[in-house]
């Protein structure tokens, strides 16, 4: 079993001749949450998507769990997976999206059991059973029958986080969960994000929401231009950074 949950090491990649990340190290232990904080364009969606292979990387390695994402090692020479063993390992990672992506032609429970049975295999009475589980956990246990159309933002955000935790996955990713929300919903989707932190799963957090990160992360990142310039505590990397950069990223944010 290895050490990390997630292991970034020497990540780069371009679009083009823009380089996005510029050797990116990062690693997260089992049980602990780390934010990664920046400035818009900064690398941090890229980064957060090359966890679970959807954006492949130009050079370095990552791992969830001690096994390499996308690739098979032969040799000294990395091939990568087929598409079906990728998306088997994608179901090893949990990925809420800004906008939802729920399917608006299945229910609420639907769109929460379908995964565990496309991809997984599961029984379907299973799934189902499992998703009206998770619904109440995410406080939408009265919603189970509704379409996504018929809920709020921040409801419909609660279902995704729902359909993420139904593949069981070792880590759960969030790609700024709140930046597409009413500002009167965002709290009720970092509440559900906390309930997670404090049940001790392995998360990473992509957010701008400077005040929840102090709250709940075990490491703060702070990304500029493609490149990690501060990371530890929230204690530290917040109240007393050691980078001019971060301290000019804090003073705009805060």
């Amino acid at each position: 079993m290895s050490e990390y949950a997630v292991e970034l090491r020497g990540i780069r990649k371009s679009f083009g001749t823009n380089e996005v990340l510029g050797g990116v190290d990062l690693a997260v232990r089992p049980g602990e949450v780390a934010v990664i904080l920046g400035p818009s364009g900064s690398g941090k969606s890229t980064l957060l998507r090359t966890i679970n292979h959807l954006e492949q990387v130009d050079a370095g390695t990552v791992r969830v769990g001690g096994d390499l994402v996308g690739y098979r090692r032969k040799g000294n020479k990395l091939h990568e997976l087929s598409e079906r063993e990728i998306l088997r390992q994608r179901a090893r990672i949990g990925f809420v999206f800004q906008n939802f992506n729920l399917f608006p032609h299945l229910t609420v429970r639907e769109n929460v059991a379908l995964a565990p049975v496309a991809s997984q295999g599961r029984p379907k009475a299973e799934a189902n059973a499992e998703a009206l589980a998770l619904l109440a956990r995410v406080g939408l246990a009265d919603k189970a029958d509704e379409y996504p159309r018929r809920l709020s933002g921040g409801q419909q955000q609660r279902v995704a986080i729902a359909r993420a935790l139904a593949l069981r996955p070792e880590v759960v990713l969030f790609d700024e969960p709140t930046s597409a929300l009413d500002p009167e919903l965002v709290g009720e989707v970092l509440d559900v994000i906390r309930d997670l932190a404090r049940d001790g799963s392995t998360l990473v957090i992509v957010t701008h929401e400077v005040g929840f990160a102090r709250e709940v992360a075990d490491t703060v990142v702070l990304l500029d231009a493609g490149r990690i310039i501060e990371q530890g505590p929230p204690g530290e990397v917040l109240d007393n950074p050691a980078h001019e950069r971060t301290k000019a990223f804090l003073a705009h944010v805060l």
